[in-house]
């Protein structure tokens, strides 16, 4: 059904003639008439009849009248639904208990007044599709792992390098170090069940592994972070990996401990990754608070991947 000729009909009743519903809708009387000819023609019934007081209403036109205005109101939520600044902005965060979770829960506190809808995607290549296609408005990844690229239209900009550390039970060798080298770990097994081949961050940790020389087991099944801080906390050997800023707690009795990893600092490159013509308003804003808010690198004193360092260019 024709919703211009729809909301033709619903003028000429509410302007009660042909002449002044053309006024209203900046079109002749002739495309007032021919519009509601057409509808008419398409329902198979007389919605209206005109006389010497104006247009007046027939039995089936009165029937129509409500479903026509209900018919209208739809078409504007539809339209509102889609609009720039009407609809929640749309943002991917991995894990929403990560460190970009925390950044756009920080965007959230110093625009309060916007709508965030939150998703986790798996991997980079579908997130970054979603972007493509417009399923998501953003997404934070680490965006330049082996063989990637960014699709026309796509771009990218850093917004944190997370420092990581070592995260190892009591009873490991460096449990009690204040702090350790990425070089000390040479031969050393850094369990990441999570570690699924493919993804950019298994790509990140696996040329740390070869930089600096130790070992990555991936040996699952994964059953998240509980099982794993279980494992870590009564192993002598195994120790993983967390991101600085990831929120993490544990019973009392693990003793677990975070490792600072310095000379060099290891860091995760997380990116924003949009689309370029994407208009809504909250993502401009986003952007803006992420640069405004994001540390600047060092420029000596950290590790990345050497396929990671196009995306300062952002």
């Amino acid at each position: 059904m024709n919703v211009t000729a729809v909301r033709t009909f619903v003028a000429v009743v509410d302007a009660g003639q042909f002449q002044d519903a053309a006024a209203d809708l900046s079109v002749t009387p002739q495309a007032v008439s021919k519009r509601v000819a057409a509808l008419e023609k398409e329902l198979g019934v007389r919605l209206l009849v005109r006389d010497a007081r104006g247009a007046r209403l027939t039995v089936d036109g009165q029937a129509f009248l409500p479903h026509a205005r209900g018919l209208l109101r739809a078409a504007e939520r539809a339209v509102a639904s889609v609009r720039p600044g009407s609809r929640a902005l749309r943002v991917d965060v991995i894990g929403r208990q990560l460190s970009l979770a925390g950044l756009l829960r920080g965007f959230h506190r110093a625009h309060p007044g916007t709508e965030l809808d939150v998703v986790t995607l798996f991997d980079s290549e579908t997130a970054v599709a979603a972007v493509r296609d417009g399923a998501v408005d953003a997404t934070f990844r680490a965006v330049s792992a082996p063989g990637h690229r960014l699709p026309p239209g796509v771009a990218a900009t850093p917004v944190l390098d997370e420092p990581l550390h070592l995260f190892t039970g009591p009873g490991h060798p460096y449990a009690e170090a204040p702090a350790i080298t990425p070089a000390q770990l040479a031969g050393h097994r850094i369990w990441m069940p999570g570690n699924t081949p493919g993804t950019e961050w298994t790509a990140y940790y696996d040329a740390m592994a070869e930089a600096f020389g130790f070992v990555v087991d991936t040996v699952g099944p994964d059953f998240g972070i509980e099982p794993l801080l279980d494992t870590i906390a009564g192993s002598t050997t195994l120790a993983t990996f967390v991101s600085e800023q990831t929120p993490l707690v544990w019973p009392a009795e693990h003793a677990l401990r975070r490792i600072p990893l310095v000379d060099p600092t290891p860091v995760y490159p997380h990116c924003l990754i949009w689309r370029t013509d994407n208009p809504h308003p909250s993502l401009a804003a986003l952007l803006d608070h992420l640069a405004a808010a994001r540390p600047v690198r060092p420029e000596g004193g950290v590790w990345v991947p050497e396929w990671s360092r196009p995306a300062e260019r952002g």
